[in-house]
């Protein structure tokens, strides 16, 4: 018997409309780390869709179980060994990297592991290239739908730490490491896909 892979239905709800994005913002990038990896779906639909490209998927060492299985399924040559990455490590491992993606990430992590993030970023993205998020994002201080502001009271309830972050202060971590923001785009079910540059 084939035992089922671990599947999250909004990885496959969202993949098409974040590779629209990635597929033009990463069209000259050569090697992508992807942070948080979850179940290895978005790793390998968009390595598969994104031939050009070396795709390199982590996830906690917690969390690897989690990502493997799928990984190890992947036939094509684009998909780099699953790697171990926390965020708040320091120093980060250096790895051979023009851009980075990470999905539904920063509003599970608590806002130190944030920062560190971003501290981490700092350290391995040259000048020229690009980080993409997607996920749920406050402007000003206000939640953009209802059903945003009821799943933040959900992250809450789950963990205290997380929460939907406010995109004034995830831009300037972003501008504190030397990154403009040059995209906001909106996308299904109330998130966005934000995309800054290296200057």
């Amino acid at each position: 018997m084939i035992a089922e892979l671990p599947f999250s239905q909004a990885c496959e709800n969202n993949k098409a409309a974040i590779l629209s994005v990635l597929s033009r913002v990463f069209s000259a990038s050569q090697s992508i780390l992807e942070v948080g990896s979850g179940t290895g779906q978005h790793a390998t639909f968009f390595a598969s869709e994104l031939a050009h490209l070396r795709w390199v998927p982590t996830e906690t060492a917690e969390n690897l179980a989690v990502l493997l299985p799928r990984w190890s399924e992947y036939t094509g040559d684009n998909l780099a060994p699953a790697e171990v990455l926390d965020v708040r490590q320091k120093p980060w491992p250096q790895l051979d990297i023009d851009g980075v993606f990470t999905a539904n990430t920063l509003h599970i992590m608590g806002m130190d592991a944030v920062s560190d993030f971003f501290s981490g970023l700092g350290t391995v993205l040259e000048a020229g290239t690009h980080l993409a998020i997607y996920g749920p994002f406050n402007y000003r201080g206000s939640y953009s739908s209802a059903s945003n502001a009821q799943f933040d009271q959900w992250l809450a309830a789950r963990n205290p730490e997380s929460a939907i972050r406010d995109f004034e202060r995830v831009d300037q971590l972003a501008r504190d490491i030397g990154m403009q923001l040059i995209e906001d785009n909106d996308m299904p079910a109330n998130n966005r896909l934000l995309v800054w540059r290296m200057s």
